[in-house]
């Protein structure tokens, strides 16, 4: 039987966010079914860093809670999963699933459009995943110019290119959660089968940033690795904000504070 993330079973709920309990390959085999269904989905990936947000705001808590698939990017969400007595199987990264969905991809000659990244990254990483995987149909990419909310113009030339290409899957590196709001705000003019925003994981893929030794992912230190190439920029999110993380979580455990078990709308 095919778990499905509308399944009660197959979500849980940490600091009012809906979280798949699904491991990488149950999610890509769900994708497939998606696409082969010819359905129409939205997958944000969700950190820890993007669980707090949303416990914070309404509307990124509504936004997650009505996509189809909420991925449990990060071990803290793992730890926080089995302390809430609903554990998740598996973290899905984006950093894991862009590359392993490309080998799907290539057996089934889905078409792929990558959006966003700085200026000739979504191109590189297209034109190596096309040697890689020569099967894989690469059908679009763009990187539009850098702005906190891009223009009515540059909303529509964007939509326009993808949906000309007509791509089963539109990745989006916006940065979190940006481009899961900009997913949302344009999801119904979309021509796709899903639209995921994996952040740096075009960077990642593409072989231009190292990621952290797999010894340090599986402990949890991803972060710390990340820290250390980029400080300054992600030194709020990992030593302000995520701190407050596992004392609410805790809270959630024990009754202290209130979540909205919401289930979301698929």
């Amino acid at each position: 039987m095919t778990v499905v993330p509308s399944d009660p079973d197959s979500i849980t709920n940490i600091l009012s966010v809906n979280i798949s309990t699904l491991d990488l390959r149950e999610t890509i085999e769900l994708f497939k079914s998606w696409i082969d269904q010819n359905d129409k989905k939205r997958v944000c990936v969700t950190p820890a860093n993007c669980v707090l947000w949303a416990y914070d705001n309404g509307d990124l808590r509504s936004l997650y809670n009505t996509s189809a698939m909420n991925l449990p990017d990060g071990v803290p969400l793992i730890w926080a999963s089995r302390l809430l007595g609903k554990p998740i199987k598996g973290r899905v990264t984006g950093l894991d699933l862009l590359p392993e969905f490309a080998k799907t991809g290539n057996e089934k000659r889905y078409r792929f459009f990558f959006l966003g990244a700085k200026e000739g990254v979504a191109e590189y990483l297209a034109e190596k995943l096309s040697l890689q995987f020569p099967h894989l149909e690469i059908v679009g990419h763009y990187s539009p110019p850098f702005a906190d909310r891009f223009s009515d113009h540059e909303n529509e030339k964007i939509v326009s290119l993808i949906n000309a290409a007509r791509p089963h899957v539109l990745w989006v590196s916006l940065t979190a959660p940006k481009q899961d709001y900009w997913i949302h705000e344009h999801f119904a003019k979309l021509n796709v089968n899903i639209a995921i925003g994996v952040g740096g994981a075009f960077e990642v893929t593409a072989g231009l940033i190292k990621r952290a030794p797999v010894w340090m992912q599986k402990a949890g230190l991803e972060w710390l690795y990340r820290l250390m190439q980029e400080p300054r920029r992600l030194f709020k999110r990992y030593l302000v904000e995520a701190p407050r993380f596992i004392p609410l979580v805790f809270a959630q455990k024990f009754g202290l504070i209130s979540v909205d078990h919401k289930k979301a709308n698929h």
